[in-house]
């Protein structure tokens, strides 16, 4: 049993918030303390998104106590904070399984559970979210509570604010809470803000704030003249003027990790109609005192033993995000027009030496993808050289400015693509799966696939002093070790090259199948080239190929639909060459988390499935 009764007494007689609703209220400071430790305990062995858990901790506590979930909502945003939630509905013996195949989804899913009201992966969608709900249950007279519970950088995505100004116009019964654990704002936090914070949601605050704006409705001046003292007060000692100028009732700072200040703030929110926003100031990692000093090391962990003050070093091996992170900075010691942009993603993308060495040339847009790009745009519009270095699956948020902002008017971007393919335990969420698809479809895009490091370089190098917009797309983690080298060299654009010679069967590999492509031909004596172009295509070479070769399969770690071996089935059909082709690639079909050799494995990708495929 992983929750041991001797070692959470408390703790493991939970098995839903029904049942932590049913205790008192004295005793669930010690369910909070004995949640923090399980987590601590459990997220070491399996490994898993550990400190931004661990600042929820009271939250979850307060939430699951004070509302009736499932039948009211708490839809979660950045959903790595929620492993407390999964552990207080029911999933905490499963905890050990999060992330791996066939476990327990990494974030919340609607498929997962009726207490994930809202799938989530990506940030900044739950107020929105939540005032869908909450609209539809005001028409129906549906008096259930929606809580959105949004915090870890995702309130400096531009949706979080577009849901914010909207809700205020619905005025529907919505409470966002606001779970703010940037450390500089920790000394805005004590006892006065606690007061404060009961204060202002209390009934006897808000009972004298409506009971004076009927008294003064007939007096326009005096009552304007009231409402902006009221704004001036609050502006003086709290951060909130912003919300409540969008339509929302403010209420904070208040600590979020004092459980009875939590308890008493949001019972009075409960009773206020209208938009609500509540601003709690957590630390990120509390309770664990290495995550407490650093957080981003232990944003995401390996299994680790708790008792030692640092984390496992794994063996380190150069992985493709370290290729463009040491080609970036020997590109801008080469290039003053440089600039590279990451929205919130400098630690993932490997930008922390360019960060340090070109402080002036280094944009953290934090997680607003949309603006990256057009910030970008602006860029290039000026003779500037921006490198935007973002996800696969967060560039989907961009894609309007990608093709209005950046392809339509042909300008100089870069897009270093991370995370390309399949990149496992995240799931379905942060899987690339679909970059090729989106890309290939819009006019203007060079578009490239590296099959190892070395290639993954001077693709780099070739997209940058590619006159127009160009993609580099690459998988997560370790090639096959080969040396990037230290050059700037550029290759061909639209040049295949091939790699092995065999008869009958032409394997096209797009990027990091490469290898099990090579593995294949040996077992059947084919040919092999390295496409390394999706757009445009070497179609000199397709042609030559076509000639000696009847059978083509295509391999790609993308969507089957739109992707790269439906650009070879499109070229052979417009220049009326009949083969025999065969696409595989991710089939059509979100993929879910687990192990990457699994989830390669599962979709046929695989040196078995290949084969199998080809032999079928």
């Amino acid at each position: 049993m992983l929750c041991n009764p001797e070692k959470y007494p408390n703790l493991a007689k939970l098995n839903s918030p029904a049942e932590l609703r049913d205790l008192p209220k004295e005793i669930l400071s010690e369910i909070s303390k004995e949640l923090r430790e399980f987590l601590i305990d459990s997220t070491s062995q399996c490994g898993g998104h550990f400190a931004a858990g661990l600042g929820t901790v009271e939250l979850t506590v307060a939430l699951h106590y004070l509302f009736d979930t499932p039948n009211d909502k708490i839809i979660w945003d950045v959903g790595h904070q929620a492993y407390p939630h999964k552990v207080l509905t029911g999933r905490k013996e499963e905890l050990l399984s999060i992330r791996q195949t066939d476990g327990l989804h990494p974030f919340p899913s609607r498929f997962e559970s009726d207490y994930d009201a809202f799938g989530v992966g990506h940030s900044s969608t739950s107020i929105s979210a939540a005032l869908g709900m909450a609209v539809v249950a005001k028409a129906k007279g549906d008096e259930r509570r929606f809580v959105a519970v949004i915090g870890d950088g995702a309130m400096t995505a531009g949706m979080a604010f577009e849901a914010l100004n909207h809700a205020a116009n619905l005025d529907a019964n919505l409470i966002v809470i606001l779970n703010d654990n940037d450390m500089s704002i920790s000394e805005n936090v004590g006892g006065l803000n606690n007061y404060l914070a009961k204060v202002l949601s209390g009934k006897f605050y808000s009972s004298i704030k409506e009971g004076g704006k009927k008294v003064l409705q007939n007096m326009p001046t005096i009552s304007e003249w009231a409402h902006r003292v009221e704004e001036h007060m609050k502006g003086m000692v709290l951060p909130g003027t912003l919300f409540e100028e969008l339509g929302f009732n403010y209420i904070g700072p208040i600590d979020g990790h004092n459980l009875p200040a939590l308890l008493t703030t949001i019972e009075n929110i409960k009773a206020l109609n209208g938009p609500q926003l509540l601003h709690v100031v957590t630390r990120k990692g509390k309770g664990f005192e290495p995550a407490e000093k650093d957080p981003i090391a232990y944003h995401a962990v390996p299994v680790f033993n708790p008792k030692e003050t640092e984390l496992p070093k794994a063996k380190k091996k150069r992985t493709f995000s370290n290729v463009f992170g040491q080609w970036l900075c020997d590109m801008a010691a080469t290039d003053e027009r440089l600039m590279g942009i990451t929205p919130a993603m400098r630690e993932g993308s490997d930008l922390i030496a360019f960060s340090r060495e070109y402080k002036e040339r280094y944009f953290d847009v934090g997680i607003a993808e949309q603006h990256a790009v057009t910030l970008a745009a602006g860029m290039a519009c000026e003779g500037a050289k921006p490198v935007c270095a973002i996800y696969s699956s967060f560039l989907q948020r961009a894609y309007d400015q990608l093709i209005h902002d950046v392809a339509l008017q042909d300008l100089d971007v870069l897009f270093a693509i991370d995370r390309g393919g399949l990149v496992g335990g995240d799931g379905a969420t942060h899987h690339g799966a679909f970059d090729l698809s989106f890309l290939r479809c819009i006019p203007n895009m060079l578009i490239m696939t590296p099959s190892d490091e070395r290639e993954c370089r001077l693709m780099l190098s070739t997209g940058y002093k590619h006159s127009g917009p160009a993609a580099v797309r690459y998988p997560r983690g370790a090639g096959i070790g080969a040396s990037p080298g230290s050059d700037l060299e550029t290759i061909d654009i639209g040049k295949a090259v091939v790699k092995r010679e065999g008869k009958h069967i032409v394997l096209l590999a797009f990027g990091s199948l490469l290898q099990i492509a090579l593995e294949v031909a040996q077992e059947i004596d084919a040919s092999v080239v390295d496409m390394r172009f999706v757009k445009p295509l070497d179609e000199s070479l397709l042609k030559e190929l076509s000639q000696n070769h009847e059978r083509f399969v295509t391999l790609e770690e993308n969507a089957i639909s739109g992707g790269a071996g439906s650009a070879v089935n499109e070229f052979f059909m417009q220049q009326n060459i009949q083969r025999n082709v065969l696409n595989l690639g991710i089939p059509d079909r979100f993929i879910e988390h687990g192990e990457p050799g699994d989830l390669l494995r599962r979709c046929g990708l695989d040196k078995a499935g290949v084969l199998q495929a080809i032999q079928a």
